[in-house]
Order: C-alpha cells, then structure tokens, then sequence
C-alpha cells in the first residue's frame, strides 16, 4: 500500500491517532495535510500516553521521515512546544520536515478568533479559538505568512505591516487595542533558527518517496462531517478533512492515492455546536461518555455522545471514497444490553435514505433508529475476529454491510496492541 490516507469519518475524535501510529509501524513517510492545533491525536504505546496536536503521529518511529504539508496552519509556540516535550521523553524531532508553503498561524489571528467568537453569541460556532480560521482566512485572502517569509526579513516586516493595518482596526472594534508591527515581526522571527533545519518543500520531499516505491502515509485530523465544504456548515473547521485534501495538502496528485481509511468510533460524538441527530442525553449516553472517556484531547471539551450514525458514515464513505473502515471503542459499548444505529432520517414528513442535501433539513433531522443485541463479554482480551462475541461480530458486520466498505480494523481497547486486524482476503462488499 504505498500511499495510503487515514481520514476521520464522523465529527473527528475518532481515535485517528492510534491507527495513524499502527499504519505508521510500515511506512516510511507520515504526512500531515491539514488543520492546526485544534486538533488532537492521542496514542497510547506500553500504557505510556502521548497527545499529538500539529506533530505527524510517525514522531514516535525516529526513522520515518514526518511532514507537516502547506495544508496545515502552524502556530510556532505550539510546535516547539510539542517537540521539547517529546525531547524531555528522549524522543527526538530530527525527522521533522515543514513545508515551506505551510502558513503561520500570528499572535492576531489568536485574538481575533476568540473575539470574533464572543461576539456571535448564542450563534457561536464552537471554534477551540486557537485562530485556525483567521490564518486560513488570510491565506485565501492572500494576506498570510508562510514559514518560507522566515527566511527573509524583509518580506516578512513588510506581509505583518500590511496585515496589521486591516487587522488593528478590527481589534480596535472589538476593543482589544493595537498591536505593534515590529514587536510582531520580531516574536515570530525568533522561531527562524529553530524552523531552519526543518523547512523542505514538501510536495518534492513526498512525490520522490513515491517515485522511489517508499510507503507514505497521509495524516489527517478533524473528520469528514466538520469539513468547510461537506461537513454541517457553518459549524465546521476551516479545512478540508475529506481525503481529497490529502491531495492539495502534501502537493500530490488523486493518482498517486492507493488507500483511504476511514475511522470512525462503534458510536458518535461531537463537540462544539451543531447538529447532531443521534445525540443521547439519557444514562446510555452517559455511560458512553464515561467509559469512552470522552473529552478532547486539545481542548478538554466533554464531548457530546450519541448512537452511531450509518448514514452519516456511508456518507463519508462517498465523499472520501473510503476504501477500508477502522472501527474503534467497541469495547466501550460492552454491558449495553441493547444497541441502537441510525439508517434514515425524518426532518418533517421528508424520509432521508441518504445525508440531506438540504442543511435545514439536517438540522430538524430526527434518527430513525434499528435495534441489533449487545453483549456483556470484554473484548479487550480479543485478539482475532474469532474472539469477539457473536452479538459484536453481528454489529460490526452491519456496519460493513450497510457502508458496503471493508472494515480492516477494530479497536477493542485504547492500546495500540489492542486492535484487530482483520484478514487481507475479506473483500469489498462482503466486508467482514
């Protein structure tokens, strides 16, 4: 599989990060493509707990060369930060490499995104107020700061200026004050040392991989459902989560992509604002949330817990062309005595087979839910297909059959030991 993309397939928090790390063990490059720090990846490797937020997972392998491509955002503090507290765990970062094209997240963008939130109100969107979306609104804008403007003083003083004049006023408005152009300029500038040996171009680093028959895996964060253009906008990141952003994020073209695996929990959370049809506030979704452990890894959020939602993640399916499902946490639904997935919406007198086109539609949609058995085994100690309970074979084999996708993996515990990885030989559409 020599390139191979892992995207989330829900609202992110899908437990990407110990895939990532599990496909990682066979790749020589780990991509990045998308999305900042308000995305969190945690692996847990021999019980020792790692929490990733802009670093590939690949860091844990020190021959593997990791990329961070021109798709992410990066806030410089948060890099550093993250690679000396790796280095203090004797994990070194020499294998880092960061697109040149990769856009820095300024001290503005910080302000303006949580300012930008207070003043939504009650029609806030839920952002981690990391100003992930005002740096990717000055990219579009073609007003951002690239790591490459690093590299020459000038530039850089000049782009900080430019952007200052527009941004001021607005924190003015906003009644936070001024900041000074130089002052800016020079915070950033002091990371120029330390970006140096890191900064490549990353669409060369990656294609050469390619050419030269070396396994790449791309690393993507958030998931499909928060993406800007799929997702349920407007409450989505800023980004494009989706595979296809694998291809704009690391500067490689769709051909080159052999495998797309979508992750996605045996249920469904979200945090922030939004719909959210499966949405549970009864002592089954409380259950989820304490056994699931469910809060965010970047931002400590409680997420919101609810039944798996099949038409969402057959939607995802479609949108990413997902070629292999991993399905995690099934250990957490253990002791359910009875399970329950979504397979249609009703918004109205409308009957949704299919994800609404419509987002006022989504946001009415009421789940129509199928009851399938529980059971009471722990799975954690299952180590083949054969191993887990019938009742649990039966829920994933729906899954696999309503999203006609193969499910490669299952998760059974947090571990990056406890995952079952199914044979090669089950195909498409018979998928278990």
């Amino acid at each position: 599989m020599p390139a191979t993309i892992v995207i989330g397939a829900q609202w992110g928090d899908e437990g990407k990060g110990k895939i990532t790390d599990l496909l990682a063990e066979r790749a020589d490059v780990v991509c990045r493509f998308q999305g900042g720090n308000n995305a969190g990846h945690t692996i847990v490797r021999d019980g020792e707990e790692f929490k990733f937020h802009l670093i590939p997972s690949g860091i844990l392998y020190e021959a593997k060369t990791c990329v961070i491509g021109n798709g992410v955002v990066i806030d410089p503090h948060i890099l550093f930060g993250e690679i000396d507290a790796l280095r203090a765990r004797g994990i070194g970062a020499d294998n880092l490499r960061v697109s040149a094209n990769a856009h820095l997240i300024m001290p503005y963008h910080l302000l303006l995104d949580g300012a930008a939130e207070r003043q939504l109100g009650k029609f806030k969107i839920g952002t981690t107020g990391r100003g992930i979306g005002p740096c990717y609104i000055d990219k579009v804008a073609r007003v951002g700061v690239r790591v490459q403007d690093l590299l020459d003083e000038k530039i850089l003083r000049r782009k900080v200026r430019v952007a200052l004049d527009e941004k001021n006023q607005l924190l003015q408005l906003y009644d936070i004050g001024t900041l000074d152009p130089d002052q800016v300029t020079d915070e950033v500038l002091a990371y120029r040392e330390r970006f140096e040996p890191h900064i490549c171009d990353a669409s060369l680093l990656v294609n050469k991989a390619l050419d030269d028959g070396r396994e790449v895996l791309f690393e993507g964060a958030q998931g499909t459902l928060l993406d800007i253009d799929f997702g349920t906008y407007p409450f989505v990141t800023s980004s494009n989560p989706i595979a296809g952003g694998a291809c704009v994020g690391a500067g490689v073209g769709p051909t080159r992509i052999d495998n797309v695996v979508g992750v996605a929990k045996a249920y469904t959370t979200r945090v922030g604002e939004g719909p959210f049809p499966t949405e549970l506030f009864d002592d089954a979704g409380a259950a989820l949330c304490e056994v699931g452990q469910e809060f965010g890894t970047t931002t400590g959020r409680q997420r919101r817990c609810g039944w798996l939602d099949l038409v969402a993640l057959r939607y995802a399916v479609r949108v990413s062309g997902i070629t292999h499902l991993a399905i995690t946490k099934l250990d957490v639904l253990t002791g359910l005595p009875v399970l329950k997935v979504c397979t249609r919406y009703k918004a109205g007198r409308k009957m949704h087979d299919e994800f609404p086109l419509l987002q006022t539609d989504f946001h009415h949609a009421k789940p129509v839910l199928e009851e399938l058995p529980g059971w009471t085994d722990d799975l954690r100690h299952c180590e083949e297909w054969a191993d887990l309970p019938e009742t649990a074979r039966d829920y994933v084999q729906f899954i696999a059959d309503f999203t006609k996708t193969r499910v490669k993996f299952i998760a059974v515990g947090p571990g990056r030991e406890e995952t079952i990885v199914l044979p090669r030989s089950i195909g498409r559409g018979g998928a278990v």
